[in-house]
């Protein structure tokens, strides 16, 4: 992946369990990512340098930044984006991560995501699904209280997380929380994270995420559109279709 460079500004520890936020469905990994940002307080500790990005920076307390950065402190790895990925980087992209946190011994990779909701609006109660790289990975969500999903068709990154981690051994899980399709949802986003703290005791205070809940969905109007655009490009509807296998 020569076209695709992770630039360390610390020291990376040993160990961690990397999670992903990236925009997507509701926009549930890219709220729950900087919700844990600002409650555990992590800095940055890499981000990714590649041509294959668009011509993008993130300008914060007047410094440029990657648009693609891995938060962390000794115990947590956290990669996010602020824009989407595009549907012919995600392969090699997601690679390139899935190897980096390979090489850093990493325990587990966890993204956090969403799964679009009919009459979300009336649901007054959202669940939470996971999807796993393995059979003992299926029984340790069992166990621990969050609800598998047994049948159906994974798009986009967490696609390449499940499937990449699988083929090198590493567990991984992908947090499914119901939600909004194209409507930021930070409701979502805390369920996301409290299903997180079961998967992996990763605890947050969401009492701040709910209560800025429209706050953030006005900011994040925009990054809603534009991932709804890349959404489109890789077949994210196919996603929640229901597969039929011949035996």
């Amino acid at each position: 992946m020569s076209e695709i460079r992770i630039i360390e500004k610390v020291q990376i520890p040993s160990g961690a369990t990397m999670l992903f936020g990236f925009p997507d469905v509701g926009l549930v990994g890219v709220i729950a990512g900087s919700h844990l940002i600002d409650e555990l307080s992590m800095t940055e500790v890499a981000y990714v340098d590649s041509k294959l990005l668009p011509p993008v920076i993130v300008v914060h307390e007047g410094l440029p930044h990657s648009s693609l950065r891995i938060f962390g402190n000794d115990k947590i790895l956290l990669a996010v984006s602020e824009i989407p990925l595009a549907a012919d980087i995600i392969y090699p992209m997601m690679e390139t991560l899935i190897d980096w946190g390979k090489s850093k011994k990493v325990k587990m990779m966890i993204a956090l995501s969403g799964i679009p909701m009919q009459d979300r609006q009336d649901a007054k109660e959202l669940k939470v699904f996971a999807a796993v790289s393995s059979s003992e990975m299926l029984k340790n969500v069992e166990n621990k209280g969050v609800e598998a999903l047994m049948e159906g068709f994974m798009v986009g990154p967490q696609a390449i997380l499940l499937m990449r981690c699988a083929q090198l051994g590493i567990p991984a899980v992908t947090l499914l929380a119901q939600c909004f399709l194209n409507y930021p949802d930070p409701e979502a986003a805390a369920e996301v994270l409290k299903s997180l703290d079961k998967a992996a005791g990763i605890k947050v205070d969401l009492k701040g995420l709910v209560e800025k809940g429209e706050e953030i969905r006005l900011k994040a109007r925009d990054v809603m559109r534009r991932t709804q655009e890349e959404m489109s490009k890789t077949k994210k509807n196919q996603e929640y279709d229901i597969p039929v296998y011949v035996t």
